[in-house]
């Protein structure tokens, strides 16, 4: 399997930054990978994305140092197993609160004797040219990572954090918020402190965090407060940002 940068780097200590990829084009994820990213989100859970635009943005990062990682529309087994297959990285678990739900994704994502992820003949491995290969390092190279973004996982922090080989957490300030009862808001009362709470204890056992950002400024705050995984934005987002950005200086 590939030594993309996002593992380097962690392992390093070094912040990674990438972008969350929305659209079905797979010259989004080109571009992206062109601009020097160590990593993209393909969105599942919202959005229009069907698993063949899916497979065809993993295939633009195949010989990069981008890693591929899959935010799945919900943690089931086939959600876990077929972003596996085709290829990503790793998955991204929306709406963990528990650490039974953690533990679900990684037996979901991991080969026995740790977890019960099937073998498959497919894109991860080559078509099976690199069967052996894949098959001895997939349980330690790819990612399983929580998105910590209710009440729930504020109030089990702890245990979630004790999962068996969890490396990475990424937090979700808007619903976080709205699970406190401020729906709209990025980080309502009270939400900012909670996830550098949660920040604070998964670095202290080595795990690392990450967040989305929504200016480069914001960007620069969250790398100052210890973030080593940082998104700067999603495709379009990051389009209307530069585009309202030219507007306001020219009317």
């Amino acid at each position: 399997m590939r030594n993309n940068s996002l593992r380097r780097k962690r392992h390093a200590g070094e912040p990674v930054y990438g972008a969350w990829v929305t659209l079905e084009s797979a010259n989004v994820t080109e571009a992206c990978v062109a601009s020097g990213v160590d990593w993209v989100v393909i969105e599942m859970e919202h959005g229009h994305l069907d698993w063949r635009d899916v497979a065809n943005h993993v295939r633009a990062t195949a010989g990069t140092d981008t890693a591929a990682l899959i935010r799945i529309p919900d943690t089931q087994r086939s959600f876990v197993q077929r972003a596996l297959d085709i290829g990503a990285d790793g998955v991204i678990c929306p709406m963990i609160g528990s650490r039974e739900e953690l533990e679900a994704a990684f037996q979901f994502g991991r080969f026995p004797p740790r977890g019960v992820r099937g073998v498959g003949g497919e894109r991860s491995v080559k078509w099976g040219l690199e069967w052996d290969s894949y098959l001895k390092n997939a349980n330690v190279n790819t990612w399983i990572i929580p998105l910590l973004e209710t009440r729930a996982a504020v109030d089990n922090i702890d245990s979630i954090l004790d999962v068996d080989g969890l490396e990475l957490i990424f937090f979700g300030p808007a619903d976080l918020s709205a699970s406190f009862g401020f729906l709209g808001q990025w980080e309502g009362p009270g939400v900012a402190e909670a996830i550098l709470a949660m920040r604070a204890k998964a670095v202290s056992r080595g795990i690392s965090t990450g967040i989305l950002a929504r200016s480069s400024d914001e960007a620069m705050m969250r790398r100052e407060q210890g973030f080593q995984m940082i998104g700067l934005g999603a495709d379009v987002n990051l389009m209307l940002r530069s585009l309202q950005h030219s507007l306001d200086l020219l009317r």
